[in-house]
């Protein structure tokens, strides 16, 4: 874990422990963060998710990653059952107490407390980047669907114009830890972020990935322009 007068983040190699420890600081502002820093894209973006998953009143939805569970509430707005498990117990607690109405419960994306087939669909937003094995988890993810259910990972992604995808790793380098500052309870966090999604596999790389982890029918869908990307896939 790297350490600084200003707090913690987790560095690339993205240990259970210390990823969970970067979330418990960041917990307290995490919602309004990721507000400011998106321009408010994000609430869109959860609505995209929502509508990819195609939901059904009386399905069983899994929200992996869920933080605080702002995601978990826009995925029950469907009628779905939703619940949400995180890895951060910092954040979980954050969510209870803002959205008491939510099921939150503490999981690990690689290790996910539920039997075999218990989902209809499953979902992971900005998270999946966090796993130490983002193949392991996929699976994971798989295991715990039923055959034919849904999964959509949301995910920060590669902008597929040039010029747009200079000025945005320009932002995310430069700008976002500034922003970072002035909203957040632990801005050296959003270094890793930046860091993270420089790091990540582009839409195509990420596609295969989630093929061979056992989805069928992968295809994907660009959002802002490819800022963040929306890949789907069916449990075979």
């Amino acid at each position: 874990m790297s350490r600084t007068p200003q707090g913690q983040r987790a560095s690339l190699d993205k240990q259970p422990h210390e990823v969970a420890a970067m979330f418990d600081g960041v917990a307290e502002r995490y919602d309004l963060t990721n507000t400011v820093i998106s321009l408010g894209q994000d609430r869109s973006w959860r609505r995209s998710t929502r509508a990819a998953l195609g939901l059904r009143p009386g399905e069983r939805v899994l929200d992996v990653g869920a933080g605080t569970g702002v995601s978990t509430r826009e995925l029950a707005q469907s009628g779905a059952y939703a619940v949400g498990a995180d890895l951060s117990l910092g954040m979980l607690h954050a969510g209870k107490r803002a959205r008491p109405e939510v099921p939150l419960l503490a999981g690990d994306a690689l290790r996910l407390p539920f039997a075999d087939a218990s989902f209809d669909a499953v979902t992971i937003s900005f998270a999946l980047r966090n796993v130490n094995d983002t193949d392991a988890a996929l699976r994971e993810l798989a295991r715990v669907t039923r055959p034919g259910g849904r999964l959509v990972v949301c995910e920060f992604s590669t902008p597929v114009n040039p010029a747009f995808r200079t000025v945005y790793l320009s932002y995310l380098m430069r700008s976002l830890p500034v922003v970072a500052r002035a909203v957040s309870s632990n801005p050296e966090a959003y270094v890793y972020l930046a860091e993270s999604v420089r790091a990540w596999p582009t839409q195509a790389a990420l596609a295969g990935r989630i093929a061979a982890a056992g989805w069928g029918r992968v295809a994907w869908r660009n959002l802002t322009g490819g800022v963040v990307a929306l890949h789907r896939g069916i449990r075979e």
